[in-house]
């Protein structure tokens, strides 16, 4: 095994993230906020156009595993209900602040911190995330994992998601990396696994309390329940 960069997961592998997207809150928020801009829905109303055009948008999408644009949803609901002087910084600034309202916990999973510090004084480090790009980086920000790694593939930034090979190759271009000589670290057996297994890489499993544990007879080349367990598989001291 001749590993020369390391590529994770973001949410579920290093990022202990728990959000409640369909929250009524949220909507009931969303829906408030937007009277004192003219626009006249009920948190019912607002959350069934939600829904509606996030269907819409992954119906027309080309791809096999289409991703949302929840600014882009934002953007249509505003646009056809609220003049045009008022709907420039909206969409994103909804999109936001609806991530923050759903959110319950953010944080990282034991030991992540501790483990990227090793990994960063002998590998280039990746990101490849399933995630909008409205609130992605922010998110890496607040739990201080930002400036680990480059490039940080976010999903929401191409219009597809994992396990689209695309997503870890745009990793391994970024890291000027063949697929043979690097490893991926994730949490979903579907996602994650297989996604890095078809694009060429070396895959590692770790089992937390989050994402499928499995996808037809897909095997990884290493299971971890410890993130300090990934130190010990590519030989590196801590």
């Amino acid at each position: 095994m001749d590993i020369r960069a390391v590529a994770f997961d973001a949410n579920g592998t290093l990022v202990r993230i728990l959000t409640e997207d369909g929250r009524e809150e949220i909507f009931r928020a969303a829906a408030h906020f937007l009277t004192y801009q003219g626009i006249d829905l009920c948190r019912d109303q607002v959350r069934e156009l939600y829904f509606a055009i996030m269907a819409e948008q992954q119906h027309a999408s080309p791809e096999e595993h289409p991703e949302f644009d929840a600014v882009g949803i934002w953007r249509r609901i505003i646009t056809e209900h609220l003049p045009a002087a008022k709907r420039k910084q909206m969409p994103l600034f909804l999109a936001e602040m609806c991530r923050g309202i759903s959110r319950r916990r953010l944080g990282l999973y034991p030991y992540a911190r501790e483990v990227l510090d090793a990994l960063r004084e002998r590998y280039p480090l990746a990101l490849v995330t399933d995630a909008q790009s409205a609130y992605a980086r922010a998110e890496l920000h607040r739990v201080g994992l930002l400036d680990y790694f480059d490039p940080i593939v976010v999903s929401g930034d191409h219009g597809y998601r994992k396990p689209d090979r695309r997503l870890f190759q745009a990793a391994l271009d970024g890291m000027s990396v063949a697929a043979a000589n690097a490893m991926y670290v994730g949490n979903d057996m579907h996602r994650d696994v297989f996604g890095a297994r078809e694009a060429g890489l070396t895959t590692v499993m770790f089992d937390s309390d989050q994402g499928k544990k499995a996808y037809r007879d897909c095997v990884p080349d290493y299971t971890i329940t410890d993130l300090r367990d990934l130190l010990a598989i590519l030989g590196v001291q801590e």
